[in-house]
Parts: C-alpha cells; sequence; structure tokens
C-alpha cells in the first residue's frame, strides 16, 4: 500500500497556513480519489483512517486531511484568531485549494462524517464544483438546529441524574470537571463508539483536548450544548440543489438520529439512505 505525506499553503488574507494530507493509493491510478473530511469541528482525521480498507478492497485513492488548527495542521497562534476568522467559507476554501493542488479538481469523490458531513453537504449545495463525482454524507445534519433537537433527545433519554449532572456543569461552565467528563462518557458509550476506544479514536480525540480552540469557538462546551460561530448555521434550502449522485448513512444509536439525516434523503434528487446497527462511528 502506497502511502504519500504533504503540506500545502494554504493562504487567508494576507497569512499563509499549511494543510497536512495524507494519500493512500496512487492519483495517477485512473480512479477518482475520495477526500475524507473528518468531524469536530477540531478533531483530527486519524480516527477517519480505517476508511483506507477502501483502498485496500477497492484500488480507489484515499486522501485524508487534517482541517487548519487541529493535528498535523495545528499552527501557532490558533488560540488567538478571532471567532470571525472560524467559518464554514475557510473550510471551503481549504479544500478547494487541496483539491486543486492534488490536481484533481475534474474528478474526485467526498466523504464527510459528522461536522466532515455539514462541511461536504455545504459545499456540494453552495459550490457545486464540477468535479464532484460522488458525495457521501455519514452522520451528519443539514443544520446545527436539527442536530441539537437529536442531541437533546438522547440526552433527555439518559438517566435523570446523568442528564440533570450534564446540565448542571454546562449551566455552571464546569465542563472540566471529572464528574462532567465522566457523564459525557456514558453519552458516548451509548452513542458515539463503545469503549475500549480503538487506538486511532483516541489519537483524534487526544488531539482536540490539547488544542480545543476550534470545537469551542465553532461547536461549543459538548455536542448537546452549541454556542459557537455554528450555532445558527444551515444548508437546508440548498441541499435541493446538490445533483452529485449521493449516499447518507447513519446509525440506529447514532448521536446523528433520522431528525439529521432525514431532510437530506428528503431533497436531494439522487440519493440512497443506508443505516447501520451502530453508533456514530461504524467505520471503527
Amino acid at each position: 500500500m502506497t502511502e504519500v505525506t504533504g503540506k500545502v499553503d494554504f493562504k487567508v488574507g494576507d497569512d499563509t497556513y499549511q494543510t497536512w494530507y495524507k494519500i493512500v493509493g496512487d492519483l495517477t491510478s485512473g480512479a477518482h480519489p475520495l477526500i475524507v473530511l473528518h468531524g469536530g469541528p477540531g478533531v483530527s482525521h486519524d480516527y477517519m483512517t480505517p476508511l483506507a480498507e477502501i483502498h485496500n478492497k477497492c484500488n480507489i485513492p484515499v486522501v485524508f486531511y487534517d482541517q487548519i488548527g487541529i493535528g498535523k495542521s495545528f499552527f501557532e497562534g490558533v488560540p488567538d484568531k478571532p471567532k470571525e476568522f472560524w467559518t464554514v467559507d475557510l473550510f471551503m476554501d481549504e479544500l478547494d485549494n487541496l483539491v486543486t493542488h492534488l490536481g484533481v479538481q475534474n474528478g474526485f469523490a467526498l466523504l464527510g462524517h459528522s461536522w466532515g458531513g455539514m462541511l461536504g453537504a455545504h459545499y456540494a449545495s453552495h459550490r457545486h464544483p464540477v468535479g464532484l463525482k460522488h458525495l457521501v454524507i455519514t452522520s451528519g445534519a443539514p443544520s446545527m438546529a436539527l442536530w441539537v433537537q437529536s442531541t437533546s433527545q438522547l440526552l433527555k433519554a439518559l438517566p435523570a441524574d446523568v442528564r440533570e449532572t450534564i446540565e448542571r456543569h454546562e449551566k455552571e461552565g464546569t465542563t472540566d470537571s471529572p464528574e462532567y467528563q465522566q457523564m459525557v462518557g456514558i453519552f458516548f458509550e451509548k452513542h458515539v463508539c463503545k469503549s475500549p476506544w480503538p487506538k486511532v479514536m483516541e489519537t483524534s480525540f487526544a488531539a482536540m483536548m490539547q488544542h480545543p480552540t476550534v470545537y469551542h469557538t465553532m461547536a461549543g462546551p459538548s455536542e448537546f450544548t452549541i454556542t459557537g460561530t455554528l450555532k445558527s448555521w444551515s444548508c437546508l434550502d440548498q441541499i435541493h440543489t446538490i445533483t452529485t449522485p449521493t449516499l447518507l448513512t447513519n446509525g440506529v444509536m447514532d448521536e446523528a438520529q433520522d431528525v439529521c439525516v432525514s431532510p437530506f434523503f428528503q431533497r436531494i434528487p439522487h440519493v440512497k439512505w443506508a443505516q447501520f446497527s451502530q453508533r456514530h462511528m461504524p467505520f471503527l
């Protein structure tokens, strides 16, 4: 299995950042590469690397990358950036920049997980890249309001003491307390990924814990309390314009419940929906 890593300069205003990427397979093979958009925002790509199996089984090149601000694309000064810096447009520009650098703008597929699915849907419905041949939205949502509706329903279904502890710490701003982390762990066990976590999952979340700026600025303190720049985000009114053949997936126990996924199914013209008997990360 051929692996190549690199960095591409990404210019934003007068500043230049670097996007780290890894290619599994050969971009000159003739097969359209699959570009993987990780979740978070602000969780590194590592937990997505089991998708390299797509190359092993189908000989399709797979491209992983860390979005700027996290993992191998972290840069000094991330905590000092104003919240207005961290926008959906920023990450669409970064994706365009990577696609052009790799020379695959005439033919590629996208797979976005969680926040990556939101980014992929927004990208496909607002920029309509001519080279986008397939879109896979895995456990994403077309609006943050629907995401919160889904996670809030699941939070209410937890035992009362767990739910009340989570809500109390979020209200008091003490989400760094061990008690809060323990209670959120119960939610994660049920709806995100069962324990023990695979090493790649631990690596991704350790990266976020070490550099939490992107997640906290764009999302907030948790999966159910969104206070960041994505709070009012939506592409609901645009997803009907996605002409790319699209595959949706989620899990029965997923924090992205059907309320998140169903609008994609109802509004995207060429779409198939597959559901796993799993949590948020069936590929693990």
